[in-house]
């Protein structure tokens, strides 16, 4: 390498899964080298195989993995095939990782000071006073406020962003030369997911700490990382400086990539058609207001004099960071929370405080599309069962027609006949989230609220999830609510934009108006930190500083 010493060199590496009595090949004959102080990117989508890449570095595969051909060096220590018990001396001190996911990776039941101090203790810093002022340090190093006070605390007392600071905090403890991000910003806000991966510049410029990052997200990797490498079933497709390749990719499925990435790709503002501004509105919400009680007389105002309409056969979305109000006001809307305070008309009809049977015709009017695909969709059915079930549910039709009409929406989705009879583990997060949709629309229904129903995805599925939306809406006439955190998302779908911060909305508009021209503060913040809109150009790492000893 030219400007860095190498860090990581991976030589033609190839992984294998035992599945029953099958071999699967998962990567083959990978290479990539880190400079000292540099950021490769590693993309692609779900199944490439980077994930596995970063697994095999760290020898932290699955029990059923193995690695079957190249080798690993970690400077120039060959690291192929150690035991976990020799890795274990590595793991915390040269290489740090940061997991995607800091409700599940960090111990419910553990203080956060615990947390962080773990590694220190499996390298023998026996000093518990030393231990605990490295544990401080660490926390303040990452920006967590009264990070003596947070140390005591538990992972439920932090938000999102703070819980994944801890994460990072516990990578650096020991100043590790590599730090592994797999996927440590994909289900982050925009803004903390900004400050996130500046933290980690910061880190990697003070440090000279190299930085291997694992994502889907070609727009991250744009704005981040010094080198590209893009996997695809388990090969390397193309690889090299990030300006360079994002200029004149050489490879179909980066050129691919590209044209997905919401941030990067060219989008055609979609306007609000003549006729559907003077048409009387799908849904007007007008003055919602909904608090919550939060101990001692006091109330948390979540929805705070919240008002939008949205025309027939259009797209409105609702942007903001989490606790912003805008699921809560989803939530309204489908008659799931009542508000204490405004009115939701569906259709000129005010469905406000409808008793329980009232609303549940009116439901037929209006459906839902959650995040999580898997978790909404229940693992003992077959996908024709969950398409079906609200035509049960509402009993239309006889067996065989809801039968057919199940398998109707099922082709318009552009899933294929075969997946009716098999159950949502067989199928994709992408798949999933198609049934999902199938099942909101087999009513027929005026309105469908999606909620963050495609920020969990690759870009492409999310691409391609985005275009059966408006395809669906063109020979439907349906109308979305749109919520979500993601403004690049919502520039490709949407006809007209609410930006809500806590409770209010501060901003509404045409997008073409608001992504153009903000009028307000946050919405500029907002759209400043949506990646792949900042100049290239990464900062050179500095030297790295003495390492820190107990």
């Amino acid at each position: 390498m030219t400007a860095y010493d190498s860090v990581l060199t991976v030589r033609d590496l190839s992984v294998a899964y035992t599945v029953g009595r099958n071999s699967l090949e998962v990567l083959r004959g990978v290479d990539l080298e880190l400079g000292r102080g540099e950021v490769l990117a590693v993309v692609g989508e779900s199944g490439s195989g980077k994930t596995t890449t970063a697994q095999a570095v760290t020898g932290l595969l699955a029990a059923n993995g193995r690695v079957t051909g190249g080798t690993v060096h970690l400077g120039d220590t060959d690291i192929t095939g150690w035991s976990d018990r020799r890795m274990r001396a590595v793991r915390g001190a040269r290489i740090g990782w940061i997991p995607q996911d800091p409700v599940t990776s960090l111990n419910p039941v553990k203080r956060i000071g615990d947390t962080v101090a773990e590694a220190l203790l499996i390298h023998r810093w026996k000093d518990a006073a030393a231990r605990s002022r490295r544990v401080i340090d660490l926390l303040e190093r990452v920006g967590i406020p009264e990070p003596a006070r947070r140390a005591r605390q538990f992972p439920h007392e932090l938000s999102g962003g703070m819980r994944q600071r801890v994460l990072i905090a516990a990578a650096i403890a020991l100043e590790p030369e590599l730090l592994i991000a797999d996927e440590a910003t994909s289900a982050l806000d925009v803004t903390v997911q900004r400050t996130i991966l500046d933290l980690i510049d910061d880190l990697r410029r003070e440090n000279g700490t190299s930085v291997l990052m694992i994502t889907h997200d070609l727009a991250v990797a744009a704005d981040r990382a010094d080198r590209l490498l893009v996997l695809k079933d388990g090969r390397v497709r193309e690889a090299g400086a990030t300006d360079a390749l994002l200029a004149a990719p050489s490879d179909d499925y980066t050129r691919r990539l590209l044209a997905d990435a919401p941030s990067l790709g060219d989008v055609t503002v979609r306007t609000v058609p003549d006729a559907a501004r003077t048409a009387p509105p799908v849904l007007e919400i007008a003055g919602l207001v909904k608090e919550f009680p939060v101990g001692r007389g006091e109330v948390f105002r979540a929805v705070d004099d919240v008002s939008l309409r949205i025309a027939p056969g259009t797209t409105h979305a609702i942007v903001g960071e989490s606790g912003s109000g805008k699921t809560t006001t989803a939530r309204i809307v489908l008659g799931f929370t009542a508000p204490d305070a405004g009115t939701v008309r569906l259709s000129g009809t005010d469905i406000t405080g409808l008793g329980r049977e009232e609303m549940r015709v009116q439901r037929r009017r209006v459906q839902m599309v959650y995040q999580n695909p898997f978790a909404s969709l229940d693992p003992r059915q077959t996908v024709e069962q969950i398409v079906a079930e609200p035509l049960r549910n509402f009993r239309l039709g006889a067996a065989p027609a809801r039968r057919a009409r199940a398998a109707e929406l099922v082709e318009q989705v552009a899933l294929p006949s075969s997946v009716l009879g098999r159950r949502p583990s067989e199928l994709s997060g992408g798949q999933r989230q198609r049934v999902a949709i199938a099942r909101a629309l087999v009513l027929d229904p005026e309105l469908v609220v999606l909620d963050e129903a495609v920020s969990a995805l690759d870009v492409t599925v999310q691409a391609q999830l985005l275009e059966l939306l408006q395809r669906l809406q063109d020979e439907r006439g349906v109308s979305y609510l749109f919520i979500s955190h993601d403004l690049a998302v919502v520039r490709r779908i949407s006809h007209e934009v609410s930006v809500m911060r806590r409770g209010r909305i501060v901003e509404q508009g045409p997008v073409s108006d608001v992504f153009d021209s903000p009028a307000d503060a946050y919405t500029r913040s907002l759209l400043d930190a949506i990646p792949g809109r900042r100049p290239h150009g990464r900062a050179t790492p500095t030297a790295p500083a003495e390492r820190t000893t107990p």
